[in-house]
């Protein structure tokens, strides 16, 4: 059970928290556990952390702030073990060099710089500048899984579900549409299509059309012509 010393410590930072709240950290206190807090920390730009959100935990211990608290991280991220202890001179990897006058959000401001540095330590990793950009990126989706996140953080929920609809119309207006046929039988490249190749005839076809085409008007001419000087013998007798 946490004391009540310890009790009125968190509840102050909170406070303070709300009221002046730090860049690119995020944190509450657990509603059933105050000892519990749950933290956020936005990848900082013009580094492979860039556009991640990186959800851990603080485990603060009764004897608050004469002792310091534990230190997790949640969310895979490419430079600490995922729920394993960060080793830190902030945590209770090193109760010797804590001061009591340190609060929630110089640990985590100090855990923030700390990730973004390459030195190794309890519960580093060590991986590449391209691993620490996917990871980014598939962190907001990551973390809305986890059901503790999803209450706590609302607001990362309902910015990842904008990003999904975004993404979804963006893909819609990117869909490739199948160039339709107009009505002078080429393609986009002035080539003829393969109506228009039907309706191409050869000479030979040609002139067979011309002669299936001989008006009628002009045999019934003809025949009526021959026809009368056939008669013409006939008639001078």
């Amino acid at each position: 059970m946490a004391e009540k010393a310890c009790i009125k410590r968190l509840q102050k930072e909170y406070r303070a928290l709300c009221k002046e709240p730090v860049s690119n950290v995020i944190a509450r206190p657990s509603p059933n556990d105050i000892l519990e807090w749950h933290y956020v920390l936005e990848g900082s730009s013009g580094t492979p952390f860039v556009g991640g959100y990186y959800y851990g935990k603080i485990k603060f211990p009764p004897e608050y702030p004469y002792k310091p608290p534990g230190i997790t991280m949640i969310t895979p991220n490419g430079r600490f073990m995922t729920q394993k202890k960060i080793c830190l001179s902030m945590s209770d990897f090193h109760p010797e060099s804590w001061n009591p006058m340190w609060s929630v959000s110089s640990i985590l401001t100090g855990l923030l710089s700390f990730m973004m540095d390459n030195s190794p330590t309890t519960g580093s990793v060590n991986t590449t500048a391209e691993e620490k950009q996917r990871l980014a990126k598939s962190s907001l989706a990551f973390n809305c899984k986890n059901q503790t996140f999803r209450k706590i953080f609302p607001e990362y929920v309902e910015k990842y579900n904008e990003q999904q609809l975004a993404e979804q119309h963006v893909s819609e207006q990117v869909a490739p549409e199948h160039p339709k046929d107009d009505n002078t039988g080429t393609d986009r490249d002035g080539n003829a299509t393969g109506a228009q190749v039907k309706n191409l005839n050869t000479p030979k076809e040609m002139r067979r059309n011309r002669k299936q085409s001989f008006p009628t008007w002009m045999m019934l001419l003809l025949i009526s012509i021959f026809g009368l000087v056939m008669a013409l013998p006939l008639l001078q007798l």
